[in-house]
């Protein structure tokens, strides 16, 4: 064990799982703006005066390669510890596991799992992953070392973890532990529970991805489909207008150098459009954006909602058809001004320049991790093929695997073989685990990849209205929707179920 360190807050969720191109990266730091509001938001309706009282930090001595006994070398492993509402060391073990960015106190403090800890006397804990947060072992982050970056590895930690913190807790070798996580960390609770049932009870696994795919085109069909729902503020129209703005972005692209320099200055881009990859990563970032506005819609501090970008791009004009892209060209503001950014950026050169540098960035959403797992596990290149989507074509499905090659060394086909091999090893949507419950919303470009429907009579799954990616993990709020309820509720009720099975059993009933 190695001591503490006094440290500030982190994000509480995971980061938008797209790659980390440009476009991928204005999604990502809109997820990381969203879980950062969350995460120093306040805990609760009644926080209670210890509230205010980060919770314990403490740092696991873990293997860099756990599958290879003569390899000494080892890293430390933040992790968090909320022991507040933990009524008798038999009692629950609730684990927040990290995903592809850094995890703080709040992952045991708020939202899911922290809301469910007082009902079962539960001992919260959250896991940071390694190579994301502070977790990252000395050595930097060069290709060599990233090889023992991986889900396996993560998983491995969790069993190390999970029998290091029982001892170092005193926690009784008969609690049942349950996983959390949420996006690619609700995969790895499933996952930990598929492959290690004897030490992992139980899983809740929010807006999972469990299925690696390479052409993720099914997200910007979600994407569609949510720009025309009323019940989040869409319509037909909506999607009309969107639809009209990029058609106008892509006319004034194509249109000669001086329409392209009016166009970099309305929109405020940060670099020329001269090259025609730079112009493909424009398109991308806007993309992204209307893609963040219905992933995150809803979220607290998130800056853009699904009914507030319709009402942007739907403006009572002058009729014009120009009025969709004026207010396209608003929504970048907004975005821009909520993350603080004073240009919109998406420069093809800088974007590899950044990828390869190996130092580890203490500001950094971990972009260079990320694409390095997207190209040798998951893929997840979402592009617009589909003749509905209301975007560009660009950048291509060629063009983001070219990422691999060029930061990596990694072949097109070495990444469609690595995502198949995912799937081999895990399952995909059909992992054959127990006790696990997936919870997706509908109006989540994600869900698509996870398990929607309940595949037998221990794996159940929750499928919510409306409701965005992640959202159920979020801190109650007032003004939470009545499904999003509905949906806490049956969490609580299945793990219920559960743990009231697994207290009969232990009692010998």
């Amino acid at each position: 064990m190695a001591a503490g360190r006094a440290l500030g807050l982190g994000p509480l969720l995971l980061l938008s799982l797209w790659g980390a191109s440009a476009p991928a990266s204005l999604l990502r730091r809109l997820g990381e703006h969203v879980r950062r509001l969350r995460d120093s938001s306040s805990p609760g309706p009644n926080p209670g005066p210890a509230a205010a009282a980060l919770p314990a930090e403490g740092w696991l001595q873990q293997a860099l390669d756990p599958f290879n006994a003569s390899d000494g070398r080892s890293f430390l492993q933040r992790y968090w510890v909320n022991d507040r509402h933990w009524a008798s060391r038999d009692g629950p073990v609730f684990l927040h596991l990290g995903g592809e960015g850094s995890l703080g106190p709040g992952a045991v403090m708020r939202g899911h799992p922290a809301a469910l800890a007082p009902a079962w006397g539960a001992l919260v804990i959250g896991l940071e992953h390694r190579f994301y947060g502070l977790s990252i072992p000395a050595g930097g982050l060069d290709t060599a070392q990233l090889r023992f970056l991986s889900s396996r590895h993560a998983l491995a930690d969790v069993v190390s973890a999970r029998l290091a913190l029982s001892r170092l807790l005193n926690v009784s070798s008969s609690s049942p532990w349950v996983c959390f996580g949420g996006s690619y960390a609700g995969s790895l609770a499933a996952w930990a529970r598929l492959k290690f049932p004897h030490l992992i009870f139980a899983a809740v696994a929010s807006s999972a991805p469990v299925r690696a795919v390479l052409d993720f085109s099914a997200y910007n069909e979600v994407v569609s489909r949510s720009l025309t729902s009323t019940a989040i503020g869409g319509s037909p129209e909506c999607w009309a207008a969107a639809s009209s703005a990029f058609a106008e972005v892509a006319r004034r692209l194509r249109a000669g150098e001086a329409a392209r320099a009016a166009l970099r200055a309305e929109l405020g881009a940060c670099a020329s459009l001269d090259r025609a990859e730079d112009r493909a990563e424009l398109l991308g970032a806007l993309q992204a954006l209307v893609g963040g506005a219905v992933q995150y819609d809803g979220q607290a501090g998130a800056p853009l909602s699904v009914r507030r970008l319709c009402g942007l791009l739907q403006a009572r004009g002058n009729g014009s058809r120009l009025a969709p892209y004026r207010g396209l060209r608003q929504a970048v503001q907004v975005v821009l001004h909520g993350l603080g950014q004073k240009c919109l950026s998406f420069s093809r050169a800088e974007t590899v320049a950044q990828l390869r540098v190996t130092e580890p960035q203490v500001s950094s959403v971990g972009d260079r991790q990320w694409l390095y797992q997207t190209c040798t596990e998951f893929g997840f290149y979402v592009t617009c093929e589909d003749p509905r989507c209301p975007f560009s074509q660009l950048p291509a499905l060629p063009s983001q695997l070219e990422l691999c090659e060029q930061v990596f060394g990694l072949s097109t086909s070495s990444v469609a073989q690595a995502v198949a091999q995912t799937n081999s090893y895990y399952g995909g949507q059909t992992p054959g685990s127990t006790q696990v419950l997936f919870v997706n919303g509908d109006a989540d470009p994600w869900h698509v990849l996870s398990v929607t429907q309940a595949l037998g009579p221990s794996v159940s799954a929750l499928l919510i209205p409306s409701a965005s990616h992640c959202l159920d993990m979020a801190p109650e709020r007032p003004s939470d929707s009545p499904n999003l309820r509905l949906g806490r509720q049956s969490i609580f009720q299945q793990l219920r179920t559960w743990l009231r099975v697994d207290t009969r059993i232990r009692a010998g009933l």
